[in-house]
């Protein structure tokens, strides 16, 4: 099979296409035959060696993607998923889906509805299943409205849909005036753009009066700072990526006397505290959106040969659609 390596991390240069044996799959392992996997803002991190897992090179990337399971090894899970097309993430200690095969485990393959396409297929765990679980934790602790930053990115929009369809509202933080159009088209009623001088007092303003107590954010770095400083007392800032790739900054002072607080959220380590049922329901819940609010717009597909120029059109502009790695099956 071919397969896309990366030599080194933090060297997109190091990619290149090898010839490789197609795995077999063990006990409660899948072997998937690859049609696409999507380039996230988690995959540049694994690609620098900065993401939660840290897999050492030469290693293949792809942390999700779609295809059909070819063939399993034993276990009820793998052979009821035999033939099925299924959207997959790799394992954390086995290659990605930047290859015509993948061998993972049973658990990480997820049965995709017949109205589900095999592309919008690949790019339906890691942002989908994000957008709806902050909307659960919205929900669960009675929030009616929330902040998000790089709220122009396919989360973003997901997120904005998701919140117009359940009556909560969101404040979108972008970084340029296209940005902010872009979600006023969507229909966002708060949208502001950090590049703008008066950001911090627009951003304290909106969170204010509409007493926003929950922010979800991708950017970290000063922007950590900028949430606490702007919303109310006794609020809590998620920090969901490191798109700035820099520390987040924040003040004693703001925990100590203001009540606020920072936590993190990974899907990876979210998900498993839902029992099977709750797990079963909540892929139900996405498969049903997959074609309306968390549907996805493509805007590239590179054949793997291409993976590095892929890589680099995605650095340089990650907002307007998902760049798609195919195998052509």
């Amino acid at each position: 099979m071919k397969a896309v390596v990366l030599e080194k991390h933090g060297d997109i240069g190091s990619l290149r296409v090898v010839e490789r044996p197609i795995p077999k799959p063990g006990p409660n392992e899948v072997l998937v035959r690859v049609t696409a996997s999507p380039i996230n803002p988690s995959d540049l991190a694994f690609l620098e060696g900065r993401y939660g897992f840290n897999k050492p090179a030469p290693v293949v990337p792809g942390i999700e993607g779609s295809g059909t399971v070819v063939a399993a090894g034993s276990g009820l899970m793998g052979r009821y998923l035999l033939g099925k097309r299924v959207a997959c993430v790799s394992s954390a200690n086995g290659d990605g889906l930047w290859a015509e095969y993948l061998l993972t485990t049973a658990s990480s393959a997820y049965p995709l509805d017949d109205a589900v396409e095999l592309e919008q297929g690949a790019m339906s765990l890691a942002n989908p299943l994000s957008a709806l679980a902050f909307m659960e934790i919205a929900r669960q602790d009675g929030h009616k409205t929330i902040v998000n930053t790089a709220a122009a990115s396919a989360l973003g929009q997901m997120l904005e849909r998701l919140a117009q369809s359940e009556g909560i509202l969101v404040i979108n933080v972008v970084r340029r005036p296209e940005q902010a159009e872009l979600l006023k088209q969507l229909g966002a009623q708060v949208v502001l753009d950090s590049s703008n001088t008066d950001f911090d007092a627009q951003l304290k303003e909106a969170c204010h009066r509409h007493q926003a107590r929950l922010a979800f954010d991708a950017v970290a770095g000063k922007m950590t700072l900028q949430l606490l400083e702007s919303l109310p007392r006794n609020s809590k800032v998620t920090v969901y990526g490191g798109l700035s790739m820099q520390p987040s900054e924040v003040w004693a002072s703001q925990f100590i006397f203001e009540g606020k607080s920072v936590d993190g959220f990974w899907l990876t380590t979210w998900i498993p505290k839902k029992n099977f049922l709750q797990s079963l329901l909540f892929w139900q819940k996405a498969q049903k959106l997959m074609n309306s609010s968390l549907k996805t717009h493509i805007r590239a597909r590179y054949p793997l040969q291409e993976a590095q120029k892929a890589v680099m059109n995605y650095q340089q502009q990650m907002t307007g659609g998902k760049v798609l790695l195919t195998t052509g099956e």
